[in-house]
């Protein structure tokens, strides 16, 4: 994905993160979702291929066949603190979230149109494409300081696949956060996920 900043500058300073890629949105010539994280717009650098959409939804298909609840794709989410305000907007390949929405959920997302609370995630699920790094730094970092459980990261760079535990925040600045564990194999090998979730199939994953 692309890190290109939509405005100049300063008008992006004067503007909350929400309103910023409404407008960016607005007045783009094609259909486009951004996201906002460690205070850049990321914007789609190119369509991502057959490759990765396929990923996904087999990655998704393996959560939902093991009953994994509110497993799915296409929701964004917004990462805020009292602090800094709103510190990511974010929209995961593939998600479980922890409940079904509720009234104050809807709620959260009628006030910040297109964007759920990010305290509803229990797993996030990359698969990288045009810009592997965005998934294995800013987003990693982002869902960590969030404290998203679980981050699965399929590397399609690397082909490798990354079960990501134990989010840790060591100060203020979300941009320092990690996971504790990385549990990695390669493309092919089972992942094992923590309970409730499946292992796995990641051979699945390795493109023909």
């Amino acid at each position: 994905m692309n890190t290109d900043r939509p405005g100049e500058p300063d008008l992006m300073a004067r503007m909350e993160p929400v309103q910023l890629l409404a407008a960016y949105e607005a007045v783009s010539p094609m259909p486009v979702r951004a996201e906002f994280i460690e205070g850049r717009a990321f914007l789609p650098l190119a369509p991502p291929g057959d490759g990765h959409g396929d990923t996904v939804l087999k990655l998704c298909f393996q959560l939902r066949s093991a009953a994994v609840p509110h497993a799915g794709i296409g929701n964004g989410f917004r990462f805020a603190d009292r602090a800094h305000g709103t510190t990511a907007l974010i929209i995961p390949d593939v998600y479980a979230m922890r409940r079904e929405p509720t009234s104050t959920d809807e709620a959260h997302f009628a006030a910040h149109p297109g964007w759920y609370p990010i305290d509803m995630l229990a797993l996030v699920g990359e698969v990288t494409s045009t810009d592997h790094g965005t998934d294995t730094g800013p987003k990693l970092r982002t869902y960590a300081a969030a404290g998203v459980p679980v981050y699965v990261l399929i590397d399609r760079h690397s082909q490798t696949a990354h079960c990501y535990t134990d989010p840790v925040l060591p100060g203020d600045d979300p941009a320092e956060a990690y996971y504790a564990t990385d549990i990695k194999v390669d493309l092919g090998e089972p992942l094992p996920l923590p309970a409730p979730y499946p292992t796995l199939d990641t051979a699945a994953f390795i493109e023909g």
